[in-house]
């Protein structure tokens, strides 16, 4: 086996962010794309030193004539590595961005889950996380939004999704694959400008590239990265503010969910700094509405801390309302129950 230097930074990554454990079962998910047969190449190498289990799955979501094609290329070429391979096909054509990746990491789970895979590894790449920084914040979004692509994440208490290749840019894995005549399906969904994503990576960063920094891509990574520890701290910051400001009426382990009404100290919360109580409105209202919540539904409800007393938001999605009670902000059904 061929030794390069991406194998060197690659395995180091492993080692210094505890991505995978040893003796480990990993699912691959591999469109056939450059950074996918990029990744799988380099796991699979790897493998030896790690002593993991590897496996790779592909979905199939029938929106381009070529997808059953495309299946089957990513089939023999787990075959021909040895490797155990595992197909989900879409009932119906997915046209939705949006949809399509509920339903690929749905699937993913299901197998993972049905084969005793502890890991989902994904080739998401340090350009993927300049898309996502900038598709993000031309949407509108917090610090979160601009770190939404991290090293490592809980899909289930038993599986964990894992990006080992967000300090790898796409033409490193196009080198790769290159260096080791790997054969790349290409994706003609990858040119077509009516997704957005595809204008931000054609248009958007060259253009960033050309008149304001040629390592933009790279730079903006790097921004994502710094984001992601910022988040993390805030976020554990925040969940203690929480627990001090409900005390003893819950949201606790034993009633966590859809659980109201629900009380919230004022003196407590109005001690924070506003990026906090932020982000407290924000951990409430998402166990409590039946989506995320979005800026003005964080707003009204922070809000409250500082209003008068028997001030009350109009209705949340679902129906919640809440209102100030002196030192308390309550939280309850729309109906009063």
């Amino acid at each position: 086996m061929v030794w390069t230097a991406l194998h060197a930074k690659i395995h180091r990554t492993i080692r210094s962010r505890r991505l995978c454990e040893r003796h480990k079962r990993l699912l691959v998910a591999v469109s056939g794309g450059q950074d996918s047969l990029c990744l799988v190449k380099l796991l699979l190498d790897l493998q030896p030193k790690w002593e993991w289990d590897v496996g790779i799955v592909h979905c199939d979501h029938r929106w381009r004539e070529d997808s059953q094609a495309n299946a089957h290329h990513v089939e023999n070429l787990a075959k021909n590595w040895g490797v155990s391979f595992y197909l989900e096909t879409a009932a119906k054509p997915i046209n939705s961005e949006a949809a399509a990746r509920d339903w690929r990491y749905q699937a993913f789970i299901a197998i993972a889950e049905a084969h005793n895979y502890q890991y989902i590894i994904t080739g998401h790449t340090a350009s993927d996380r300049t898309e996502t920084l900038l598709y993000n914040l031309i949407r509108g979004t917090g610090a979160d939004g601009l770190q939404a692509l991290t090293w490592q994440r809980p899909l289930t208490e038993q599986i964990l999704l894992v990006r080992p290749l967000l300090e790898v840019t796409r033409k490193q894995t196009e080198h790769f694959c290159q260096e080791f005549n790997l054969p790349i399906w290409e994706d003609s969904t990858n040119q077509d400008l009516k997704y957005a994503r595809n204008r931000i990576r054609q248009e958007l960063i060259p253009y960033l590239q050309q008149h304001f920094n040629p390592k933009a891509e790279l730079a903006i990574a790097q921004t994502a990265e710094l984001l992601q520890a910022d988040v993390e701290y805030l976020e554990q910051a925040a969940k203690q503010l929480r627990e001090e400001a409900i005390g003893d009426w819950g949201l606790g382990k034993e009633n966590e969910g859809n659980s109201l009404p629900l009380r919230l100290n004022r003196q407590v919360l109005r001690k924070a700094p506003l990026g906090l109580q932020r982000r407290v409105m924000r951990q409430v209202l998402q166990q409590i509405l039946p989506d995320s919540p979005n800026f003005e539904h964080i707003e009204k409800f922070t809000a409250l801390i500082t209003a008068p007393n028997r001030s009350q938001t109009d209705p949340f999605p679902g129906g919640a309302i809440a209102q100030v009670q002196g030192d308390w902000i309550i939280l309850e059904t729309g109906d009063g129950d």
